[in-house]
């Protein structure tokens, strides 16, 4: 108040109307810029009390506002909330692919932004295989390689993020389970096709809930499933029980 009672007074000893519209301009643009600076801190917040309060459909409209922002931090939030509301069930086909593309883009602006962004890396990952989905057998393989590198710079920039340790576990389980004709397809992408086994795959899960222990229903999932896959029952229901008294509290949860 002060600031603007000074510049006004300024004006009229100057008697300029054009300075009195410069000062006001200086001043507004003054608080334009703290309140940008505290804007994206405070969007960040809201939304991370909205994803830990599974609000799908709202969190998506917070951040879909922001689509057109600079911050990785901002984006790769944007790509998640995207895919989570393309998972809802009462998401349509037609929106659903059209989230799934676009959770991509987000998360592609994201890495272009942040290169470091550990988050980032991850997003681009899960979005790209999902983007597969869509495109086929022959794509979904041929950026396996792509998707995994991602991953691995998500750890080395984040060694402590069990759902990307995770993440690695699903792919080499999602190779080790291959069946034949797409290991011929496999073949014709790769001089040397990417393969796996459900021992490597056991190691990241037993790994990611070393890191985080009960983080993710999913995990607790595929530990039984790849615990079935080497036939072990004993090991595989301590698992499957886990994942069925895990409480849900996203579609996901409810899916696992």
């Amino acid at each position: 108040t002060q600031v603007l009672r000074k510049g006004l007074q300024r004006g009229v000893v100057l008697s300029t109307g054009s300075f009195l519209v410069y000062e006001a301009h200086k001043l507004i643009s003054g608080f334009a810029e703290v309140h940008a600076s505290f804007k994206v801190e405070d969007v960040i917040e809201q939304a991370d009390y909205l994803y830990g309060s599974g609000e799908t459909e709202k969190l998506y409209r917070l951040l879909v506002q922001h689509k057109n922002s600079d911050d990785a931090e901002l984006l790769w939030r944007l790509a998640r909330s995207s895919r989570d509301l393309a998972q809802l069930g009462s998401t349509s086909a037609e929106e659903k692919k059209q989230l799934t593309y676009d959770s991509l883009e987000y998360a592609k602006k994201a890495l272009e932004k942040n290169e470091s962004n550990f988050a980032a890396h991850k997003w681009y990952g899960i979005c790209l295989s999902d983007v597969g989905d869509y495109e086929g057998i022959k794509t979904k393989i041929g950026n396996a390689i792509v998707i995994k590198e991602h991953f691995q710079r998500a750890i080395e920039l984040n060694p402590k993020d069990a759902t990307t340790i995770h993440l690695i576990g699903i792919w080499c389980y999602s190779f080790a389970e291959m069946p034949w004709y797409q290991r011929k397809i496999a073949a014709t992408l790769f001089a040397t096709p990417p393969t796996s086994t459900f021992q490597e795959a056991l190691r990241y899960f037993h790994m990611a809930e070393e890191a985080d222990p009960n983080f993710y229903s999913k995990n607790l999932l595929f530990l039984g499933k790849t615990y079935l896959k080497l036939n072990n029952k004993k090991m595989a229901l301590l698992w499957l029980s886990k994942a069925k008294e895990y409480p849900a509290q996203t579609e996901e949860d409810k899916q696992v």
